[in-house]
């Protein structure tokens, strides 16, 4: 969808009433101003799970989740500034080291909110 219509909020939102309900969730913020999970964390910004594969041979579940309001999980991808690159391209490198340290399997979440990009821009176009 378009930016700025509301999904981060939504996200954000759909993760704290399902905490709310007791359940174990999973939110990921896949744009690439990582600022998705800024709410969930009061304010605090964190690595990015790109940042952390950079800087790191193999980052590790400890380093790229973190916890925010009502035990929430975290994690924020990262990726190239709008209009530079592909978004898309940082999402999948998450995927596969998410993959890699078998987040889903390990952490046995009940829910997973994923925050995406308005726009994937593989070009290195985009519309202001």
């Amino acid at each position: 969808g378009k930016g700025g219509i509301g999904k981060s909020t939504i996200a954000s939102n759909l993760s704290v009433i399902f905490a709310k309900k007791g359940l174990k969730v999973l939110h990921i913020g896949c744009d690439p101003k990582h600022d998705s999970t800024l709410r969930l964390l009061n304010g605090k910004k964190i690595n990015t799970v790109i940042e952390l594969s950079r800087n790191s041979n193999a980052p590790t579940l400890k380093d790229i989740i973190s916890k925010g309001v009502l035990g929430i999980h975290c994690i924020e991808c990262g990726g190239p500034k709008a209009g530079v690159g592909c978004g898309g391209r940082g999402i999948t490198k998450m995927f596969e080291i998410l993959d890699q340290l078998e987040v889903f399997s390990e952490e046995d979440y009940d829910v997973v909110i994923y925050d995406v990009l308005g726009d994937v821009v593989c070009g290195g176009f985009a519309m202001p």
